[in-house]
Protein backbone atom coordinates (compact mmCIF):
# COMPACT_ATOMS: atom_id res chain seq x y z
CA UNK A 1 0.00 0.00 0.00
CA UNK A 2 1.39 3.40 -0.95
CA UNK A 3 2.13 6.14 1.55
CA UNK A 4 -0.43 8.98 1.48
CA UNK A 5 0.18 12.50 2.73
CA UNK A 6 -1.05 16.07 2.86
CA UNK A 7 0.43 19.42 3.85
CA UNK A 8 -0.99 21.84 6.40
CA UNK A 9 -0.19 25.35 5.17
CA UNK A 10 -1.29 28.88 5.91
CA UNK A 11 -1.33 31.41 3.11
CA UNK A 12 -3.45 34.25 1.79
CA UNK A 13 -4.33 34.71 -1.87
CA UNK A 14 -2.85 38.15 -2.57
CA UNK A 15 -4.96 38.66 -5.70
CA UNK A 16 -8.17 38.20 -3.70
CA UNK A 17 -6.88 40.69 -1.13
CA UNK A 18 -6.22 43.23 -3.90
CA UNK A 19 -9.72 42.70 -5.29
CA UNK A 20 -11.27 43.11 -1.83
CA UNK A 21 -9.31 46.33 -1.26
CA UNK A 22 -10.45 47.81 -4.57
CA UNK A 23 -14.07 46.89 -3.82
CA UNK A 24 -13.78 48.39 -0.34
CA UNK A 25 -12.33 51.61 -1.78
CA UNK A 26 -15.26 51.85 -4.23
CA UNK A 27 -17.70 51.54 -1.34
CA UNK A 28 -15.77 54.03 0.84
CA UNK A 29 -15.75 56.69 -1.89
CA UNK A 30 -19.50 56.36 -2.46
CA UNK A 31 -20.73 55.98 1.14
CA UNK A 32 -22.15 59.23 2.49
CA UNK A 33 -20.57 58.92 5.95
CA UNK A 34 -17.09 58.14 4.59
CA UNK A 35 -17.09 60.14 1.35
CA UNK A 36 -15.03 63.24 2.27
CA UNK A 37 -13.08 61.82 5.21
CA UNK A 38 -9.86 61.04 3.36
CA UNK A 39 -10.19 57.38 4.28
CA UNK A 40 -7.93 55.04 2.35
CA UNK A 41 -7.10 51.34 2.20
CA UNK A 42 -3.95 50.32 0.37
CA UNK A 43 -1.70 47.30 -0.04
CA UNK A 44 1.95 48.08 0.64
CA UNK A 45 4.07 45.01 0.01
CA UNK A 46 2.70 42.26 2.23
CA UNK A 47 0.80 44.66 4.48
CA UNK A 48 -2.56 46.43 4.29
CA UNK A 49 -2.54 50.05 5.49
CA UNK A 50 -5.81 51.70 6.55
CA UNK A 51 -5.95 55.47 7.11
CA UNK A 52 -8.92 57.59 8.16
CA UNK A 53 -9.87 60.89 9.81
CA UNK A 54 -10.57 59.53 13.32
CA UNK A 55 -11.02 56.27 15.22
CA UNK A 56 -14.79 56.10 14.65
CA UNK A 57 -14.40 56.37 10.88
CA UNK A 58 -11.45 53.95 11.03
CA UNK A 59 -13.72 51.32 12.57
CA UNK A 60 -16.27 51.88 9.78
CA UNK A 61 -13.56 51.54 7.11
CA UNK A 62 -12.22 48.41 8.80
CA UNK A 63 -15.75 46.96 8.86
CA UNK A 64 -16.14 47.63 5.12
CA UNK A 65 -12.77 45.99 4.43
CA UNK A 66 -13.56 42.93 6.57
CA UNK A 67 -16.90 42.50 4.81
CA UNK A 68 -15.24 42.61 1.40
CA UNK A 69 -12.51 40.18 2.48
CA UNK A 70 -15.07 37.68 3.75
CA UNK A 71 -17.04 37.92 0.48
CA UNK A 72 -13.80 37.19 -1.44
CA UNK A 73 -13.14 34.12 0.79
CA UNK A 74 -10.10 35.62 2.51
CA UNK A 75 -10.12 34.28 6.08
CA UNK A 76 -9.99 36.97 8.77
CA UNK A 77 -7.96 34.60 10.98
CA UNK A 78 -5.07 35.11 8.58
CA UNK A 79 -4.98 38.85 9.34
CA UNK A 80 -3.53 40.49 12.42
CA UNK A 81 -4.56 44.08 13.03
CA UNK A 82 -1.96 46.38 14.57
CA UNK A 83 -2.61 49.31 16.86
CA UNK A 84 -4.13 52.57 15.66
CA UNK A 85 -1.36 55.16 15.36
CA UNK A 86 -1.65 58.90 14.96
CA UNK A 87 -0.57 60.03 11.49
CA UNK A 88 0.00 63.40 9.83
CA UNK A 89 -2.83 65.92 9.67
CA UNK A 90 -4.72 64.52 12.65
CA UNK A 91 -5.51 61.23 10.91
CA UNK A 92 -5.12 57.71 12.25
CA UNK A 93 -3.39 54.78 10.59
CA UNK A 94 -3.58 51.05 11.19
CA UNK A 95 -1.40 48.36 9.67
CA UNK A 96 -2.75 44.90 8.99
CA UNK A 97 -0.25 42.10 8.49
CA UNK A 98 -1.13 38.95 6.59
CA UNK A 99 -0.11 35.55 7.83
CA UNK A 100 2.38 33.76 5.62
CA UNK A 101 3.30 30.28 6.72
CA UNK A 102 2.69 28.52 10.02
CA UNK A 103 4.71 29.88 12.98
CA UNK A 104 6.97 27.34 14.70
CA UNK A 105 5.01 27.28 17.96
CA UNK A 106 1.73 26.63 16.11
CA UNK A 107 3.45 23.92 14.02
CA UNK A 108 4.49 22.21 17.25
CA UNK A 109 0.88 22.39 18.48
CA UNK A 110 -0.28 20.76 15.23
CA UNK A 111 2.27 17.95 15.66
CA UNK A 112 1.09 17.51 19.27
CA UNK A 113 -2.57 17.26 18.16
CA UNK A 114 -1.61 14.67 15.52
CA UNK A 115 0.32 12.57 18.05
CA UNK A 116 -2.51 12.79 20.60
CA UNK A 117 -5.01 11.56 18.00
CA UNK A 118 -3.60 8.01 18.43
CA UNK A 119 -3.75 7.44 14.67
CA UNK A 120 -1.03 5.74 12.65
CA UNK A 121 0.22 8.93 11.02
CA UNK A 122 3.43 10.92 11.21
CA UNK A 123 3.77 14.70 11.30
CA UNK A 124 6.91 16.53 10.20
CA UNK A 125 7.57 20.27 10.32
CA UNK A 126 9.00 21.42 6.98
CA UNK A 127 9.85 25.10 7.19
CA UNK A 128 6.57 27.02 7.38
CA UNK A 129 4.30 24.02 6.74
CA UNK A 130 3.58 20.65 8.32
CA UNK A 131 3.46 17.41 6.32
CA UNK A 132 1.28 14.64 7.67
CA UNK A 133 1.69 11.17 6.18
CA UNK A 134 0.27 7.73 6.80
CA UNK A 135 -0.79 4.54 5.03
CA UNK A 136 -4.52 4.80 5.66
CA UNK A 137 -6.39 7.67 3.98
CA UNK A 138 -9.20 7.40 6.54
CA UNK A 139 -6.69 8.18 9.30
CA UNK A 140 -5.49 11.21 7.36
CA UNK A 141 -9.03 12.48 6.92
CA UNK A 142 -9.73 11.96 10.63
CA UNK A 143 -6.60 14.02 11.43
CA UNK A 144 -7.86 16.76 9.07
CA UNK A 145 -11.16 16.85 10.96
CA UNK A 146 -9.45 17.05 14.34
CA UNK A 147 -7.20 19.90 13.11
CA UNK A 148 -10.24 21.78 11.77
CA UNK A 149 -11.99 21.31 15.13
CA UNK A 150 -8.96 22.55 17.11
CA UNK A 151 -8.95 26.33 17.34
CA UNK A 152 -5.29 27.28 17.00
CA UNK A 153 -5.98 30.92 16.16
CA UNK A 154 -4.48 30.61 12.68
CA UNK A 155 -5.96 29.90 9.29
CA UNK A 156 -5.06 26.47 7.91
CA UNK A 157 -5.43 24.97 4.45
CA UNK A 158 -4.82 21.37 3.50
CA UNK A 159 -2.94 21.01 0.23
CA UNK A 160 -1.02 18.37 -1.73
CA UNK A 161 -3.39 15.57 -0.70
CA UNK A 162 -2.09 12.34 -2.25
Amino acid sequence: MAESSFDVVSSVDLQEVKNAISQAMKEITTRFDLKATGSDVSLQGEEIVITSADEFKMKAVRDVLETRLVKRNVPLKALSFGTMDKALGGTVRQKVSMQKGIPTDKAREIVKIVKNSKRKVQAAIQGDQVRISGKNKDDLQAVMQSLKAADLGIDMQFTNYR
